[in-house]
């Protein structure tokens, strides 16, 4: 279906997405948190899967923030679980349909059997380039950027860098996205009108999309939808127009 929906204008090539709504959609049905979280997983796999048609290139989901670990023991544990077992299931799948994955967010605080998990997978599917699939894991903006600030200190005192050299090209080499191109549009599910830590830096130029729908009812038709009104939008950058 989502072919039918593939714009004749220019659409955006980066797109990304804050999968809101898993906990309110599994409440919605007397189920645990956690129900919606699993179905929530498997609708990436459809999103993904309609981005050749619709001409996005790259796909950045927002999977786990810095801040969810203040969730409950229980699902937290569950998440970390879920994401372990996405890989394992989704690997050979993903490296067969040419996309590239990629994970951005701090690692530290990972555990090691994930961690390793997610370096594997990058490097089975580095040689993709059909849809670069980025999950944020552990990943906050504010944290992103701080610690893009530390490198770039450090860099500086080795001496590799002066404080000349530092400008907002030099910071963006720092960031955990430094090989992706800025998103064109950010879409947030669920009906929240708030990005949340989400690529802050980023997105200074991205169009947003606030829609109402839970994510685990964010069907491919939907998402090509919104990706077809992108085109109507006038992106001037701060200019104005002639």
């Amino acid at each position: 279906m989502a072919k039918d929906l593939t714009p004749d204008h220019v659409g955006p090539g980066h797109v990304a997405i804050i999968m809101d709504g898993n906990g309110r959609w599994a409440q919605q049905r007397n189920r645990p948190r956690l129900f919606g979280h699993h179905a929530g997983a498997k609708r990436v796999r459809e999103i993904v899967n309609a981005c050749p048609d619709i001409g996005v290139k790259y796909l950045t989901i927002f999977a786990f923030s810095t801040e969810n670990w203040k969730r409950t023991q229980t699902e937290v544990s569950g998440l970390m679980r879920l994401f372990r077992r996405y890989i394992e299931r989704e690997a050979r799948d993903l490296l067969a349909e040419g996309v590239r994955v990629r994970f951005i967010g701090d690692r530290m605080k990972l555990d090691a059997k994930l961690v390793t998990l997610m370096d594997n997978l990058e490097l089975l599917t580095s040689h993709n380039d059909r849809v670069h699939l980025t999950i944020a894991l552990n990943y906050g903006g504010r944290d992103e950027v701080t610690r893009a600030a530390k490198k770039m200190a450090f860099e500086i005192e080795q001496g590799r860098l002066t404080h000349k050299d530092v400008d907002a090209e030099t910071l963006a080499k720092f960031l955990d996205t430094q090989f992706l191109p800025d998103p064109d549009l950010v879409i947030r599910t669920s009906g929240e009108a708030r990005i949340s830590n989400f690529l802050l830096w980023q997105s200074a130029y991205a169009e947003y999309e606030f829609i109402d729908t839970l994510w685990p009812d964010f069907s491919a038709e939907e998402f090509g939808k919104v990706v077809g009104n992108f085109g109507s939008r006038e992106r001037r950058y701060g200019a104005v127009s002639a």
